[in-house]
């Protein structure tokens, strides 16, 4: 990764972090982006990185972010589209303004930032965008229908962006991860309805993902290594989906 601008959205804590801090530690130059700007500036300092602030769900703000980086680095080489929300309740109470939050962060705002991104690695013939979805882009569960829903359009959208861009140096590529130790997880399990004993019981390795786990895969995928590998999904989720059993 040597030399190449990797940008990593969501990335100021969590599983954005994680591979914020897995890319640098392999040489890419890394810009750390998220909505909160003081958490960006923490995790870009501890690992040495540059911090931006970005709204994923305002156009405005993503096409601000990639014309700085591009203008301040003269390339971008790497996406990883990590913003998201959770949403936890029963459909039939879902409000539309939970429904609509999650879609935009988690759905548009990989689109937009795709999108935006694209447009300075289509003219140089290269680059990688790396979603990043979950276990329920391929999967349901109750009280996840914005969750679900969005993780499902990402899926989508990772091959309609990987086949359209292929011939043109662009691989687009999904990570679906299972439960990862988070803050995010901590949040959706007090609304949930599950405990960490229920996904250590589910899981066939009988325990959770960590960060750097996902991290590592995201970067290999983001190399030359995986330099064939294009509109496919990578579950990093301990066998759940593989599992059909109680």
């Amino acid at each position: 990764m040597d030399g190449r601008v990797a940008v990593i959205t969501g990335a100021a804590r969590g599983l954005g972090a994680a591979i914020a801090q897995e890319l640098a530690a392999r040489g890419a130059q890394v810009v750390v982006a998220d909505v909160d700007a003081e958490g960006a500036a923490a995790t870009a300092q501890r690992i040495a990185a540059q911090a931006a602030t970005v709204d994923v769900a305002d156009p405005v703000s993503v096409a601000a972010l990639f014309d700085r980086v591009a203008a301040e680095h003269g390339r971008i080489d790497v996406l990883v589209n990590n913003a998201g929300v959770g949403a936890v309740a029963p459909s039939e109470e879902l409000a539309p303004e939970a429904w609509s939050r999650t879609l935009a962060i988690n759905l548009t705002g990989t689109f937009l930032c795709s999108q935006a991104a694209a447009r300075y690695m289509l003219p140089s013939g290269r680059g990688v965008i790396v979603n990043i979805a979950s276990l329920f882009a391929a999967a349901g569960m109750p009280m996840r229908a914005a969750y679900a829903a969005s993780k499902h359009g990402i899926a989508g959208l990772t091959k309609v962006l990987a086949t359209e861009w292929a011939t043109r140096g662009i691989r687009v590529v999904a990570v679906d991860p299972a439960y990862v130790r988070t803050a995010l997880d901590d949040a959706d399990r007090r609304t949930g309805g599950y405990t960490e004993q229920d996904i250590v019981r589910r899981t066939p390795m009988g325990r959770y993902a960590e960060p750097a786990e996902v991290a590592r895969v995201v970067a290999f995928l983001a190399s030359d290594d995986a330099s064939f590998v294009t509109g496919s999904e990578v579950a990093v989720d301990g066998g759940w989906l593989a599992y059909g059993g109680w």
